[in-house]
């Protein structure tokens, strides 16, 4: 592993040291694989690494999975990565997913507030903030060439078999938190799956290599 010298906000640096990539399993690790070595041979050609992670919704799961892969990125001082979000259809970035943020060191301030609310997230003070909203795979936020497709829900993954200028197709998807929306479990199964995301992204680029 790199060594790293992280300008992150403190509270989120102190979360990524206590996260225990040790909990990924060989089989998960083995879903991971296909991301690292894109990002490692895009690492090695001197290129940019555009990533755009993608659900059915772009509410939950690609957003935790967009503002935790940017991180990561940072942590690890992995240059020129540009980290994305799309759905197959725009709805809005469910409100617990910024409070889980928030919760974990975030700064999140709202831009616009309407319907589909856009949300500034940030992760350093020295960085350009994250525009969270959701929003489809043609949205002009998103890359239109050479990008990693990371499908992050088994919806999306069934339901999109081609992403139009996508390099690189991969699966990697979670358990949607949606299941425990108005429960007294909501709060901690959210955080839940952001660490969850938080440790394999940290894993992710921990293995890059310069």
């Amino acid at each position: 592993m790199i060594s790293t010298k992280s300008n992150l906000f403190t509270e989120i640096e102190n979360i990524i040291k206590e996260l225990n990539p040790q909990t990924i399993s060989n089989e998960r690790k083995a879903v991971l694989l296909p991301l690292i070595n894109f990002i490692q041979s895009k690492v090695y050609e001197n290129k940019e690494i555009r990533i755009n992670f993608i659900c059915t919704h772009n509410s939950r799961r690609s957003h935790l999975s967009q503002v935790w892969a940017q991180t990561m990125a940072n942590y690890f001082n992995v240059k020129n990565v540009f980290c994305y979000s799309a759905g197959t259809e725009a709805t809005a970035l469910f409100p617990m997913v910024a409070e889980t943020l928030k919760n974990s060191g975030f700064q999140i301030n709202h831009i616009s507030k309407n319907e589909n609310p856009v949300y500034s997230i940030k992760y350093a003070n020295n960085e350009h903030p994250i525009i969270g909203f959701s929003k489809k795979l043609d949205h002009e936020f998103n890359p239109k060439t050479k990008f990693a497709a990371i499908m992050t829900c088994s919806q999306a993954d069934v339901g999109c078999p081609f992403i139009a200028g996508a390099e690189k197709r991969i699966p990697i998807t979670f358990e949607d938190p949606k299941v425990f929306d108005n429960t007294t479990q909501q709060a901690e199964k959210y955080n839940e799956r952001s660490l969850q995301i938080a440790t394999e992204l940290f894993y992710v680029f921990s293995k890059i290599k310069f």
